[in-house]
């Protein structure tokens, strides 16, 4: 069965970077997307950024031109490379990878944004 591990969180100051990842423990077959989540205390999970299988990337208007997302080929490996952090980036953040077969998510990482 696969899994999706992240790692990379942790107590930054403004401004400064992080840059998450999450690998994925087994093949996936037919790989669509992958994409990050985030979910902040006492809100819903919002989307943050997608790479497609082609390597077409976007972001949510909140971290467009701070976060980079990327994939390593051809193991599912994905990074969030996350610059000028703001303290309304501190949330637990997920990763999902979606294939033709199934959704797969990771258990999450903290990010917190201390000011």
């Amino acid at each position: 069965q696969v899994q999706l591990v992240e790692s990379g969180g942790g107590l930054v100051q403004i401004g400064e970077s992080l840059r998450l990842s999450c690998v994925a423990s087994g093949t996936i077959f037919r790989f669509i997307r992958a994409g990050w989540f985030r979910q902040a205390p006492g809100k819903q999970r919002e989307w943050v950024a997608t790479i497609t299988s082609g390597g077409s990337t976007s972001y949510a208007d909140s971290v467009k031109g701070r976060f980079t997302i990327s994939r390593d080929n051809p193991k599912i490996t994905v990074h969030l490379q996350m610059d000028s952090l703001k303290p309304e980036d501190t949330a637990v953040y997920s990763c999902n990878v979606e294939s033709s077969v199934t959704n797969y998510w990771g258990q999450g990482t903290q990010v917190t944004v201390s000011s």
